[in-house]
């Protein structure tokens, strides 16, 4: 459906609402000062041939914000007036690709100027911390000069770890340091520089009175006031329209969506996104205000690639299309969680009124380990000696002004826990998994990924997997002093923070083997649920590592029994029985207890269940038999959870029988 946009939304917003707002802000956040800098600059190379004053740095980015999801882009939903006249004055960019395809790994790339076969953080179980020492956007600007400042969602080393932020350069953080805590807009408190700031009236979830978002864009809004006179970095991964869906009602974005004939919570992230737009506009507006805007680069981007929220019979890839064109209906394959361009691309903006000229659309290919490169230039200061990123200041400014025309990548590489990913030019490699083979696409004329050419051009495949092979170093993370703290924020996101933290096992159990059919050709049918946006998909439930887990979706909207996973075996077999492993991890979420087993020859039609169990509550393998059945597809059907909650998971799912 097509809606008639607004007129372009004022830089302030509704005045009674905002300063109530704002006042509540001032009061909680009280005691922020200016960061302190040192008074003595590096000295830094001139950025090209010519010297330029050292420029302003903000970088916004949105959680999980799709490529279609701004008007920009063509999106039907969702008015961003803003963010338009922003692209209209500065450049946006068709192929500016993410870290990685989720959030903390993805973080981490952007920070410290490496790709995911070189960095740190390559996980997103929460709190995974960047290595002591460890150089950043943040420490190199530091280091010449710049006050730091960050204010969202950090994602690079929970608290009491070597990756907390004002070890990596932030004069000041705040916000949230892991991302399970940064799902709630209600906290009972955020955290800066590793203390707490209490949120009043807040209780976790969506229970409270305080919006957490609103706190942290004034304190962002306050750190560049404090420091008009001296060079700013601002970083500001601002958690919207990411986690629960909560806006509050009085926001004036809610205003524009709140009566549209929609699912409310995708009213909800259409308002959130709206409100993010209000605020970009009140940042630029801010830099005109203090006389800032032409010293002052601002990007805008998205943190990872879209997600198909909010599907339907009518909108199978998503109410808002994060990844779909919404003129010609070409999608981009896959979402957030996975290496196809559906969880790599995002939207990229670049503005710098008398720098960057206005209007231009750029086709370059670059991802975020550019950023710190190109940072570092337009400072003045040599990058760090081990980025994989190439500086792009000659397609923002121009080869004249940066004197020599715009270098390219040989190529690009991501890899994500079993996924590896490689670009080169328009050739993109893809192994979703270790145990399945490398694909091949050509995306000059299918960026849908969905013609494999792996068969029909082996020299491309091979160059580009010994691309891979020559990107990836074994991972070495930093460490937690202690972990209580961090795991206290975990718990904060429902208001759980002073309960006792649950114990863990760190030993991951796995299937007998013994009798077990070979899973090498099996594949997810179809399921229930599948919780994607927290990377628990349903293929993790045969993938051959105990370590992931499916679960059914608990975001969003909330998936009850029973909960069905169909797996086709790949030809027909003989079933005599099947095997289940309960999730690994420290949690019970979804561990099955009734369960049903189906057998048939359709992945849509099944008769009379085979073996109805109830499973024990135990992380050991579990086992229940039937009489020999011959059939290709199987069933399971999840009818209670172990604590009697609404879940459903499954670390592996074993059939025994023969083919």
């Amino acid at each position: 459906m097509t809606i008639q946009y607004p007129a372009p939304m004022p830089i302030r917003c509704h005045p009674t609402f905002l300063d109530r707002i704002r006042s509540a802000s001032a009061a909680i956040i009280g005691v922020l000062v200016t960061a302190s800098v040192p008074s003595q600059h590096l000295h830094a190379q001139p950025l090209a041939a010519e010297r330029v004053a050292r420029p302003n740095i903000v970088y916004i980015m949105a959680d999980e914000l799709g490529y279609y999801e701004l008007s920009c882009m063509g999106s039907p939903h969702i008015a961003t007036p803003q963010i338009d006249a922003m692209a209209q004055e500065g450049i946006r960019f068709t192929q500016a690709l993410a870290g990685s395809s989720v959030c903390a790994p993805t973080r981490c790339c952007l920070m410290t100027g490496k790709h995911s076969g070189h960095t740190s953080v390559r996980s997103n179980g929460g709190g995974t911390p960047l290595r002591a020492g460890e150089v950043t956007i943040a420490s190199m600007l530091h280091d010449v000069g710049y006050a730091t400042g960050g204010f969202g969602k950090w994602g690079c080393g929970g608290r009491g770890s070597t990756g907390v932020p004002e070890a990596h350069g932030f004069d000041l953080f705040l916000g949230y340091y892991d991302q399970v805590h940064a799902h709630s807009y209600y906290p009972p408190y955020l955290v800066r520089n590793s203390k707490e700031l209490a949120l009043p009236g807040n209780h976790g979830g969506s229970d409270g009175e305080t919006y957490s978002h609103y706190v942290i864009m004034d304190a962002g809004m306050e750190f560049i006031r404090d420091n008009r006179n001296q060079p700013f970095f601002c970083y500001l991964p601002i958690t919207p329209p990411h986690g629960i869906f909560d806006i509050p009602d009085e926001d004036p974005a809610w205003q524009l969506y709140r009566d549209k004939p929609w699912p409310e919570q995708a009213k909800r992230y259409a308002a959130m996104v709206s409100m993010v737009d209000r605020q970009v506009g009140e940042v630029l507006g801010l830099l005109r205000e203090l006389d800032l805007e032409k010293n002052t680069i601002v990007f805008f981007c998205g943190d990872n690639g879209g997600n198909d929220y909010f599907r339907d019979a009518q909108h199978p890839r998503g109410f808002h299309g994060a990844n779909k064109h919404p003129e010609t209906g070409v999608e981009f394959r896959g979402t957030k969680g996975t290496l196809y361009e559906g969880g790599l691309r995002i939207p990229m903006l670049a503005r710098w009124p008398g720098k960057i000229a206005a209007g231009r659309v750029s086709d370059h290919l670059w991802y975020f380990p550019d950023v710190l490169p190109t940072l570092a230039e337009l400072v003045g200061t040599p990058a760090t000696k081990d980025t994989d990123g190439i500086s792009i200041v000659p397609e923002l400014l121009g080869a004249e002004f940066a004197g020599r025309p715009q270098s390219t990548h040989d190529y690009l590489y991501w890899e994500l826990g079993n996924q590896t990913a490689v670009r080169a030019e328009n050739w993109k490699a893809i192994r979703p998994h270790p145990k399945k083979p490398w694909e091949l696409y050509d995306l000059a004329v299918d960026v849908s990924e969905a013609n494999n050419l792996a068969a029909a051009e082996p020299d491309v495949l091979s160059r580009l997997k010994a691309y891979a092979d020559e990107a990836h170093e074994p991972v070495v993370e930093g460490t937690f002093h202690h972990r209580d703290m961090h795991e206290r924020d975990r718990r904060a996101k429902l208001g759980n923070q002073d309960k006792p933290a649950p114990t863990t096992k760190t030993k991951a159990n796995v299937l007998d083997p013994t009798g077990l059919l070979s899973n090498k050709a099996w594949r997810v049918a179809r399921a229930s649920s599948e919780a994607t946006a927290n990377g628990r998909n349903a293929a993790d439930a045969i993938d051959g590592d105990p370590r992931t887990h499916w679960h059914s979706q608990f975001q969003e909207t909330l998936a009850r029994h029973p909960h069905d996973l169909v797996v086709d075996l790949g030809q027909t077999a003989t079933i005599r029985g099947f095997r289940y492993l309960a999730r690994q991890d420290g949690g019970w979420n979804g561990a099955i207890a009734k369960c049903e087993f189906y057998v048939g020859d359709s992945p849509d039609k099944f008769g009379r269940p085979v073996a109805t169990v109830k499973f024990e509550k135990s992380k050991t393998s579990q086992e229940v038999s039937c009489d020999e059945i011959m059939g290709r597809y199987v069933m399971l059907r999840a009818l209670s959870e172990v604590n009697g909650g609404p879940w459903a998971s499954v670390a592996e799912l074993g059939v025994i029988g023969e083919q």
